[in-house]
């Protein structure tokens, strides 16, 4: 790897998997388009940047990112891991999370509340933004500068799950934990960004859209 692509590389990853951590810095200042609006609107932003960064400053394709055409495998895989990642989550919140003492019951019921298509839009844009972040970018550059795919899986692993903790705790970090263990599997088994949304769209889609009554709403 060249000077300049270690440098552009860099700069990349500072971006992808650094800026996600800053997100109640710049969120406040989409605050006209309202408090929802607002924050999602700073997660498709940072998905364009990175997107036109690898376009444009790296001057690569998206297939570098794993923007590859999935075969059926692919997406089979995708619908398998979802139904593991799904039934972990299951068993940390019935077992896991009460051990712990923890709970984001109250925090999911919260949003629960919320309109059916505003939960869809947040399905929706965690799967692509956090994919294309932590599994496309970040994997795939790590692995890339590195050699080590082991060290990339490692690594983004860890920093997508530290970056889910939020108002929500402690507890929404194990979950993550675990659901990002699923992800980043599959795509280091896979390197196909496209089984991961898939995947990732699935399991929060069960939580979020499917089966809110499994939550108690207080």
């Amino acid at each position: 790897m060249s000077a300049t692509r270690r440098i552009q590389t860099v700069i990349g990853l500072l971006i992808a998997l650094g800026l996600p951590f800053c997100h109640r810095i710049f969120t406040p200042l989409f605050a006209p388009l309202g408090e929802r609006a607002g924050g999602e609107a700073f997660w498709w932003l940072l998905f364009a940047v990175v997107l036109l960064y690898v376009l444009l400053v790296e001057r690569r394709p998206l297939s570098s990112l794993g923007y590859r055409r999935p075969g059926a495998l692919d997406l089979v895989l995708g619908v398998l891991a979802a139904i593991v990642a799904v039934v972990g989550i299951g068993i940390v919140f019935q077992i896991a999370l009460p051990a712990l003492h923890l709970s984001v019951n109250r925090q999911m019921s919260s949003l629960l509340a919320a309109p059916f298509l505003f939960r869809a839009a947040i399905v929706t844009r965690a799967a692509f933004v956090e994919e294309t972040l932590f599994r496309g970018y970040g994997f795939e550059r790590i692995a890339e500068w590195s050699g080590s795919p082991a060290l990339a899986a490692l690594a983004t692993w860890a920093l997508f799950t530290l970056a889910h903790l939020t108002s929500w705790g402690w507890g929404q970090v194990i979950i993550a934990a675990w659901g990002g263990l699923a992800l980043t599997a599959l795509y280091w088994w896979r390197r196909n960004l496209w089984a991961n949304i898939l995947c990732h769209w699935l399991t929060d889609g069960a939580g979020f859209l499917l089966m809110p009554a499994m939550v108690p709403h207080h």
